[in-house]
């Protein structure tokens, strides 16, 4: 089984900054690209950020210059620091790590599936 869990969502003014984590654990062989992705209510879900497993990292128009992602791989981790918050970044963001399981590795699997966070609040207020 696999969990990813979040946390660092919450209630910020206009102009303000936030830190988003998320921890992937479980029966993990490999993690591969992990990234984060949001939802307004009424929106789909959009891609925010991703970040490889080389750390390359890419992000969606309306967050570069502001949002920044990074891991830490020793502690299967990623993280989105989010500066100059505006109300329109107020969405639940949604954690995702494409990874390959212990058991898809002992079956020969190499390509892994996409698992997902319960997802995190984020509200900025004007």
């Amino acid at each position: 089984q696999v969990q990813l869990v979040e946390s660092g969502g919450g209630l910020v003014q206009a102009g303000g900054s936030l830190r988003l984590s998320c921890t992937a654990s479980g029966s993990i062989y490999r993690t591969n690209a992990m990234g984060w992705y949001r939802q307004a209510p009424g929106n789909q879900r959009d891609l925010v950020a991703t970040i490889t497993s080389g750390g390359s990292t890419s992000y969606s128009d309306s967050e570069k210059g502001r949002f920044s992602i990074s891991r830490d791989h020793a502690k299967n981790t990623v993280y989105l620091q989010m500066n100059s918050l505006k109300p329109e970044d107020t969405a639940v963001y949604y954690c995702y790590a494409h990874l390959v399981t212990i058991a898809q590795a002992m079956s020969g699997a190499i390509v892994g599936h996409d698992y997902w966070g319960q997802g995190t609040q984020v509200t900025v207020s004007s």
